[in-house]
């Protein structure tokens, strides 16, 4: 005898229409977390949507393809929009909670103290030490905790993070691998205000310049003044002007005479804390079309113009440092 099953009544949802193709001028991302920061970004987002774990995966592939546009970092705010399923994109908004100020100066003061920081942050790289100095600060410069990140999308799922903040999340850690420094803006720093805060942390206090005095120098008595200014004997101020040495009796025909021996020179040579910095800070200018770039092209040259130079000033006594690495040219810093 058969029996009657008395099964709920779904309500019914069309199926989704196909997706639209990725825009144009979509963002396509080819790789996540090529560094580490990049990489750091990216897990804390998984860490606080663990979840929603098949959502990340659709943003990943929404990344991929370039569905992610327009996409804007002011501040603390990142806007994009997302291609979906309808035609109109979705608008993305993710905020992200500023560092107190206390958090931000211990921080600085703590990477005041390691020399390495300052240059490599100004080679455009991040030093894998530098969340050391925001935790002993008791902070983090990559979210921890859901309410560092407030998001916001105008699509109808209720997940946080739905695919299309994951996508661009995921768009994110690849601006952040090209620059680091947008990490420090979202945290409520910019570059120039964090490079200036180390310099002035690192800046030792101004000493007192030392009195002019007079000294003789190849039998001729020249005076020799200070740096800086400093106050006469009765009080007086001293007026500003350059420092210099000024001769007090100085014939011309004199300056092609031979004076003696100068005293020996020494150099103190030691290895950059990062190589090519220059090369890297500058960038490539704004005409440049080819893949390399003007660091892997010119690092070479500048190495073996900095062999050449440690070469003329250590003569003989260089061979034994210049020996090593001589037998293939150098290469770009990575």
């Amino acid at each position: 005898m058969g029996r009657d099953w008395d099964f709920p009544r779904w309500p019914y949802y069309p199926p989704a229409p196909p997706k639209l193709p990725p825009p144009r001028h979509g963002i396509k991302v080819k790789q996540f977390g090529a560094t580490w920061w990049g990489q750091r970004w990216i897990e804390a987002l998984e860490r606080l949507g663990y979840e929603y774990a098949a959502r990340l995966r659709r943003g990943r592939s929404y990344a991929r393809q370039g569905r992610v546009h327009d996409l804007e970092v002011e501040g603390g705010e990142i806007t994009a929009r997302v291609t979906g399923s309808r035609p109109r994109p979705y608008q993305v908004t993710i905020r992200v909670a500023a560092l107190p100020d206390r958090v931000w100066e211990r921080a600085i003061e703590a990477m005041a103290q390691r020399a390495a920081f300052a240059a490599r942050l100004l080679a455009g790289e991040m030093p894998p030490e530098i969340d050391e100095a925001f935790r002993s600060a008791r902070g983090s410069l990559f979210p921890e905790r859901a309410r560092d990140l407030s998001t916001r999308c105008t699509c109808p799922d209720w997940a946080n993070p739905c695919k299309h903040v994951a996508a661009v999340h995921y768009v994110l850690g690849e601006a952040f691998d090209r620059d680091p420094f947008l990490l420090f803006e979202l945290r409520g720093r910019s570059r120039e205000q964090v490079l200036e805060a180390l310099r002035r942390h690192r800046a030792p206090e101004a000493a007192a310049p030392p009195k002019p005095r007079r000294v003789q120098i190849a039998g001729q008595e020249v005076r020799a003044e200070a740096a800086g200014p400093s106050a006469e004997p009765d009080g007086t101020p001293p007026e500003a002007g350059p420092a210099s040495i000024t001769p007090r009796s100085s014939p011309p025909e004199q300056y092609e005479r031979f004076r003696g021996r100068t005293d020996d020179l020494t150099f103190h040579i030691t290895r950059p804390a990062v190589n090519g910095a220059l090369l890297r800070q500058m960038g490539a200018p704004p005409s440049w079309r080819l893949r390399s770039t003007p660091t892997d092209l010119l690092y070479p040259a500048v190495a073996a113009a900095a062999g050449l130079a440690r070469d003329m000033a250590l003569g003989a006594e260089a061979n034994e440092i210049a020996t090593q690495g001589r037998g293939s040219a150098p290469r770009a810093p990575r």
